[in-house]
C-alpha cells in the first residue's frame, strides 16, 4: 500500500490510466471484431467500409501507447487480404 503522498497520487493515475486505456483498448477491438464479422459474413463492400472505419482507430492506438505498432500492422494486413480474397471470389 502506498503511504507517501506522491506514491498515493501515483496509485490514482495508475488506476485512472489502466481504466482509460481498458476503454480504448475495447472500442478498438470491437471495430477489428465488426471487420472481421463483415467478412465472415463475405459481403466485400461491407467489409471494406468497416476496414476503412477501423483503420485511423487502430493507428491512433500505436501513438496512444494501447498496442504495438508491429501488432496493428499485423492485424490490418491480415485483414486486407481476407478482404481481398472476398473480391476475386
Amino acid at each position: 500500500m502506498a503511504n507517501s503522498p506522491q506514491a498515493k497520487k501515483r496509485a490514482r493515475q495508475n488506476e485512472k490510466n489502466r481504466k482509460h486505456n481498458a476503454s480504448l483498448r475495447s472500442m478498438t477491438r470491437t471495430y477489428m471484431k465488426k471487420v472481421q464479422a463483415k467478412i465472415e459474413a463475405g459481403n466485400y463492400e461491407e467489409a471494406q467500409a468497416a476496414f476503412q472505419a477501423a483503420q485511423p482507430i487502430m493507428d491512433s492506438m500505436i501513438n496512444k501507447g494501447i498496442f504495438t505498432k508491429n501488432k496493428v500492422a499485423r492485424q490490418k494486413s491480415r485483414m486486407v487480404s481476407k478482404i481481398k480474397a472476398l473480391k476475386s471470389a
